[in-house]
C-alpha cells in the first residue's frame, strides 16, 4: 500500500461515519507490526499460572522469540520468580528493557524485588528501572515509603535512568514522586475511564500531555502502558471488541511514530488469571491469544 500510514490518523477513532470498506485496517496492523513498534510489555504467564508461580527458562524464552521481530524494547513486571530471566534473555534478542520491581505491602518481597532490579541492573541488563508499579493507585505503600525505594535505587545505579509507574494523574498530585523520578512512567488507559473507542486517542493525549506538564516539560515522558481489550463487558460506555482493540492500537502506533512518543503497549499475550482482579476484559488485552497465536 503506497499510502503513508500516518495518513490514515483522521480515519480512525474519531468519525463514526467511516466507511470500513475503504480502510483495511489488518493491512495497516500488519504494516505496523513488520516496521516495528517501540515498546511492548511482556506478559509471561501462561495458561493455570498466575503470578508467584515460577517461570521457566523455556517459556519466557519462547515467547520472547515470538515479539522479537516487532518491538524494540521490552517491560517487564517483577525481578523475582523467574521475572530476573525476562531482561536477560530479551538482551540476547538484541531488545532494550525497562525491568520493574514489584512492590506492594509485603516487605520481605518488597527486598527481594528491590535488591534483584538493583543486581540486573549493575550487570548490564537494566536500560531503564522502574521501582514500583500502581502501589500509590492501590495504596499498598505511603509516598515516603516509595520515596525511600525510588532514593535507594537511584543512589545504588546513578547511571540507569529510574522511575515509577502510575497512572498518569498520580504525577501532578504527587510533586515529591515527580521530582524523585528522572522519567516519568505514566499507565494511560481511556477505556478504564469509560471512554468510548471513537475518542480514545484524543483522551489518550489529553492523559499524556498532562503527565507532560506535571513533569514541567523537562522531564521524559513514558507511556508505560496503553491498551484495549478484544473482548468481554463494556465498562461504563468503553466497549471491548476485535474491531476497537485493533483501531486503538493503530491510532496509539501512528501517533508514537509521528510525534516521536514512547508507548509499551499493553500487552503481548492474553492472560486468563488477570480476570480474577479485572473482571472478563483482564484475559483480553494481548496482541497475541493465549495460544500464542496474532490476533490481527
Amino acid at each position: 500500500m503506497s499510502q503513508r500510514a500516518g495518513k490514515y490518523l483522521s480515519l480512525i477513532g474519531g468519525v463514526n461515519n467511516i466507511n470500513k470498506e475503504q480502510v483495511d485496517f489488518q493491512d495497516i496492523f500488519t504494516q505496523l507490526m513488520n516496521k516495528g513498534i517501540h515498546g511492548i510489555c511482556f506478559s509471561a504467564y501462561e495458561e493455570g499460572q498466575k503470578p508467584g508461580d515460577i517461570l521457566s527458562e523455556e517459556q519466557i524464552r519462547r515467547r520472547m522469540k515470538i515479539i522479537q521481530p516487532y518491538t524494540k524494547w521490552v517491560r517487564s513486571f517483577s525481578c523475582i520468580e523467574g521475572n530476573e530471566l525476562i531482561p536477560k534473555i530479551a538482551k540476547e534478542y538484541g531488545l532494550k528493557t525497562l525491568v520493574g520491581a514489584w512492590l506492594g505491602k509485603d516487605l520481605e518481597l518488597n527486598r527481594k524485588e528491590i535488591d534483584g532490579l538493583i543486581a540486573l541492573a549493575k550487570d548490564g541488563y537494566v536500560d531503564i528501572a522502574a521501582v514500583g508499579n500502581e502501589v500509590l493507585y492501590r495504596e499498598d505503600l505511603t509516598e515516603d515509603e516509595l520515596l525511600d525505594y525510588l532514593y535507594e535505587v537511584k543512589n545504588a545505579i546513578p547511571d540507569i535512568p529510574i522511575g515509577y509507574v502510575d497512572a498518569y494523574y498520580e504525577f501532578t498530585e504527587r510533586p515529591a514522586i515527580t521530582e524523585a523520578c528522572d522519567v516519568i512512567l505514566a499507565n494511560c488507559y481511556p477505556f478504564w475511564e469509560s471512554c468510548h473507542a471513537d475518542y480514545a486517542l484524543m483522551y489518550m493525549k489529553e492523559m499524556f500531555f498532562q503527565a507532560v506538564l506535571a513533569g514541567g516539560g523537562d522531564k521524559h515522558v513514558i507511556i508505560t502502558e496503553t491498551g484495549w481489550p478484544s473482548e468481554g463487558e463494556d465498562y461504563k460506555g468503553a466497549t471491548p471488541s476485535k474491531e476497537n482493540a485493533l483501531k486503538y492500537f493503530i491510532n496509539t502506533q501512528i501517533w508514537s511514530k509521528d510525534e516521536n512518543i514512547d508507548i509499551f503497549y499493553f500487552t503481548s499475550f492474553d492472560e486468563s488469571w488477570k480476570v480474577g482482579t479485572e473482571g472478563d476484559v483482564g484475559a483480553y488485552w494481548g496482541l497475541w491469544d493465549t495460544n500464542e497465536n496474532l490476533k490481527y
